[in-house]
Order: structure tokens, then sequence, then C-alpha cells
């Protein structure tokens, strides 16, 4: 995927693909897909009705106006910007494309409201690669407004520089007929490698074979040309380009003058930086014909600054040269398993993390600039890269750590230190047998030390204080405290068991733990049973003592008149022997 990574803020205008898949593909015409950056409803632009999409597979950014650009670029009025807010490094992710060879091109351009002395310098990646850096001055040059690649089997040509020779003008995507299988690259222009060094040559002559697989050119490229001069036999362009890099050259060729009609009539050497890269080169002969394009291609390593392609003719003869490409052959890099990309994609979405992160694209290419606090290293069993270092310590990072992270087998040191994440430390955690630095501190995790963390062979320092951890601290892990490992579990309410912490509770099995719970549950459930018969009971007794209390004067009454009875009951006992009683009241 494109990745865009930005020093100041980025400026991006238009990026289009074209590509050829294959001969076949080719023959029943290329993809393309051309998008206009900060647009908002798809574009067809002027004389061509070329369809540009609406903006969209952006990770961020800002869409807005752009200032009238030079007459290279496609006249487009919108452009999406990414300033340092965004994040250090953005991306275009375009998906669903056939497999194929691919010419991609970025436009850049500047904000409408932009200062003159605003000129944003950043690099440029692609699937993962860095092809190029904007320098100084870009804006004022018109082929330094965009870059221009092939990317195709682990291998991408960027484009240093196009040259049409001779008489014209420099042409760009229109002037070609818009041609998507390559007639609308642009071809900066030159009349003369020298002073007095060169004459040009044009003709309106039908060319032949100028468009043809893989690599499509525009017929009138070939119908102008330079010639050298009998005072400068000896043709020769020079180029600044970046040292110690390797460079694939090609050079395009018709035999346009009138002067040279058979084989053997032209006949020169090709030599670059001195080196001979092609000998006795006769145009007809190789094209098989005057007015046929012929396309000569090499790679060359330059140590130096300078590239230097000079054309040496032989028995009198003159050199001719129509236009040539020059490009840098850049080694694609190796990609991030894919297991790591999504594992950081599942923790980026867990923690929340701030734009400002800018993980976009792959966490470890460019090499130059990897997602921030991901350390990478290569693995060369899969020549794949992998994480083995994730520092986010104090970044104000919030939510949950997801188990997720368990994909980063490569890891060995995590520090989320410093920071707001809450919930239960995973216990899948252990599982990252090369874990040997793992600090959690001073953030809210809960609940119990997983048991797990005690497999950590490999683990040197294990800081966890500073949350709110309870119980046990695994045996597996105290017992580490002798083998020289660091852990520190301070500042943690709930944790006990090794010294400086608590001490624990006798240890109990799982079965004589439930045991205890039911006998406490049963033995409550007595009391309360208990209670509330204690508390019946003594209702009872408080209202049998208020009925009492109301009924006291009539007991009293009833009392003694049954005392008077029993006394008379007496006294008729006595006096049964002397005679009856009347009683009388």
């Amino acid at each position: 995927m494109p990745n865009i990574a930005t020093f100041r803020f980025l400026l991006l205008w238009m990026l289009f693909l074209c590509f050829a898949c294959t001969a076949r593909a080719a023959q029943r015409g290329p993809f393309a897909m051309r998008i206009s950056c900060g647009a908002r409803q798809n574009v067809q632009t002027k004389p061509t009705t070329t369809l540009w999409y609406k903006d969209f597979g952006y990770t961020g950014g800002i869409p807005t106006n752009a200032k009238t650009s030079s007459y290279i670029a496609p006249p487009l009025k919108t452009l999406r910007y990414f300033p340092l807010s965004e994040g250090p490094s953005n991306c275009y992710n375009i998906n669903r494309v056939p497999k194929g060879h691919y010419s991609i091109r970025i436009f850049f351009g500047l904000v409408a409201q932009a200062r003159a002395t605003d000129e944003p310098l950043f690099d440029i990646s692609i699937q993962g690669t860095q092809i190029y850096s904007l320098k100084s001055g870009w804006t004022t040059q018109d082929d330094q407004a965009f870059t221009e690649a092939q990317w195709s089997q682990g291998i991408i040509l960027r484009t240093v520089k196009r040259l049409s020779c001779g008489f014209g003008q420099s042409k760009y995507g229109v002037d070609y007929g818009a041609d998507p299988r390559g007639g609308d690259r642009f071809w900066q222009h030159t009349e003369t490698f020298g002073e007095d060094s060169d004459r040009p040559r044009s003709v309106e002559t039908r060319i032949k074979q100028a468009s043809h697989p893989p690599n499509f050119y525009p017929e009138t490229l070939y119908r102008s040309a330079l010639v050298s001069t009998s005072s400068q036999p000896e043709l020769t362009y020079t180029l600044d380009v970046d040292p110690n890099k390797n460079y694939s050259v090609w050079l395009h060729f018709a035999e346009i003058d009138n002067s040279v009609t058979a084989e053997g009539q032209r006949v020169f050497d090709i030599m670059i930086n001195g080196d001979v890269a092609f000998k006795d080169v006769d145009i007809v002969k190789l094209s098989g014909d005057r007015y046929t394009a012929l396309v000569l291609n090499t790679t060359v390593i330059v140590n130096g600054r300078t590239l230097t392609i000079a054309l040496s003719p032989k028995d009198g003869s003159f050199a001719i040269i129509n236009a040539i490409e020059i490009m840098e052959v850049i080694m694609a890099e190796s990609k991030t398993l894919s297991d790591e990309v999504m594992a950081l994609q599942k923790l980026k979405k867990a923690l929340g993390l701030p734009p400002r992160f800018g993980w976009n694209g792959d966490p470890c290419v460019p090499q130059q600039h990897p997602w921030t606090g991901a350390d990478c290293r290569l693995d060369k069993s899969s020549s794949k890269w992998v994480i083995d270092g994730l520092g986010l310590d104090n970044q104000g990072l919030k939510g949950f750590l997801p188990n997720d992270i368990t994909r980063l087998h490569n890891l060995q040191i995590l520090n989320l230190s410093g920071n707001s994440i809450q919930g239960p430390i995973p216990s899948p955690l252990g599982t990252i047998a090369s874990l040997q630095v793992l600090d959690l501190s001073y953030n809210f995790f809960n609940g119990s030390i997983p048991e797990s963390l005690g497999q950590l062979t490999s683990l040197q320092r294990l800081n966890l204080n500073g949350n709110f951890l309870s119980g046990r601290v695994p045996a597996t892990l105290g017992g580490r405290l002798l083998h020289g490992a660091s852990f520190n579990f301070t500042d943690n309410a709930g944790l006990c068991g090794i010294p400086g912490l608590p001490t624990c509770g006798p240890h109990l099995s799982g079965g004589a733990k439930v045991g205890i719970g039911l006998g406490v549950s049963f033995t409550l459930l007595l009391l309360i049973t208990g209670s509330v018969c204690w508390w019946k009971r003594r209702q009872n007794i408080l209202r049998v003592q208020q009925i009492t209390a109301r009924a006291a004067p009539y007991a009293k009454a009833r009392t003694q008149f049954s005392r008077d009875i029993q006394m008379t009951r007496h006294n008729n006992n006595n006096n049964a022997e002397n005679g009856p009683i009347l009683l009388s009241r």
C-alpha cells in the first residue's frame, strides 16, 4: 500500500495508477485508476474528459482547495494535505486492484491559502519502500512536482529524468492524447545537450513500432532528435544523481535523418560513465528499417554523483538520439508478518491511539519511518520483519490490553507504563515465550496476576507496581526472585504472598475453598433462622405483657373475691358440727 511519511506536513494533490498486466492484458486494455485527492465528486478533465474518482482510500489528512499548478499537472482544483497533528505517516490504501505491473504517479501541489514560503518537504514510499524525498525548490521545477514509479515483482523503478530531444515543447498527458497505456508520461524537452554540440532534427513521417508492450511510447517522441555535428561528433549528456545507487537507462532511437538510407551508414558506441554499454549500434539494422522505433536498456551502478551518457560515432558518421529515460532501481523492502500487523492494529483500536502516532501502512518499512514506539527485526527464516519491542510508556493511553497482543510472538520488550489502561492482565500474555521485559506499572489494571506469567522463562524484569491488582502473587513468579529476576509488585493494596507484601492466609485447595464456602453459607443461614425465631418469640412475650398490664384492676378485684370465698368455706367447715349456717348478703 502506498505509505507517505511527512516531516513537516504533506500536500498530496493526486494519486494516479496505470499499468499493463501482461501482453495479453494489454490487448484487452489496461486497468487504470485515477483519484482526485480532496474531491467530493468525480471529476472529468478537459479536453479528453478523463475520469478522476472522488477522494477515497486515505487514512487521514484534510481536503482543501489547491493553488494553480504548472502546465504539467492535471487540471484539478483540490488536494489533501497532512499536518503533523495527523501523525508522521499517512497512507492511501488502494484495494481490490488486479495483479500486475504498475506505473504509479503522485502529483503534489500547495494549499490555496499557503504563503509563498510554505514548501513542505516529505518522503514518499510505495508498498512500504521509500522511493523519494522531495528536495527544497520542488515547487519551482516542473519535473519535481510529481513522482513516478513502476512496481513489479519486488523491484521498483523510480523515474529520475525523462528527456525528449530536438524540436518541440515539454509535454504531458493531453499533448500525447492521454494514451492510457503510457503516452501520458511527462517528457521534458531539450533542444541541445550543449552549445554548438548538436542540432535538432524533426519529421512528420509515421514511426513504426512505437507502442509495443510492456512499455508504450508516444509516436511523436521519435519524430524529433538531436544529431551531432562535424565540430563535435560525440553526443554527451550528463545528469546529477544520488551516489551509490543502481540506475536503469533507456535510450530511444529512430532513424529520421534523410542522409541515412541503409544499414552501416550510421554506427556508434554508447558509453555510460566511461564504460561501453552498447557497441556498434546501427539503428536501421537493429530496428529493421528507417522510421522505426528502437529502445535499448541497461542497468549501471553509479558510485559518484553524475551519470554521463556518451554516443561516439565511427567511420566519420554522426550520432543521433531521440529520447532518454533514467530510472533509479530500488529493491522492494520486505514487509512485516501479516499476523503481527493485525495484532498491532487490534492494539491500536483497543488502546485508542491518537492520530499523532500515525500507525498507518506497514509497521517496519520503510525502515526510515517505523511506527512510533515499535522496534523491528528482520527474521531471516521468513525474510519478513517482526516486532521485538513496543515502547508506549507515558503516552496517555486508555482502553484495555487485548488478547490479540499474543500474536506478537517475537516480542521481547513490552512497556506500557504510565498510562490509564484498565481491565485484567490478559492470561495469554504468558504464551509470548520471548518476553524479557514486561512493564505495566502505574496503570489501572485490576484482578489477579495470571498464573501463566510464571511460564515466561526468559523474563528478566516485571513491573506491575502502581495498579489495583489483588490476590496471591503466583508462586512461580515469587521463586524467580532467587534467580536474579527483577520484579516490582508494590502499590497494589490487594496483593500478598512474597517478601515486601502482606502475608496471605493459609493456602487451601479448590475443594477446601468450596467446602468452607458451603459451611459458611449454612452457618449464616442458621444464624439468620435463629435470629428470626428469637425475634418472633420476643414479640409474643411483649404482646402478653401488654395484655396483662391492661387487665390488672379486674384481676386484683377477682383475686380478693376469691380469697373471701375461700375464707367463708373455711369457716363453714369449722361450724358444720353446730348446725346450719344461713348466708346472706
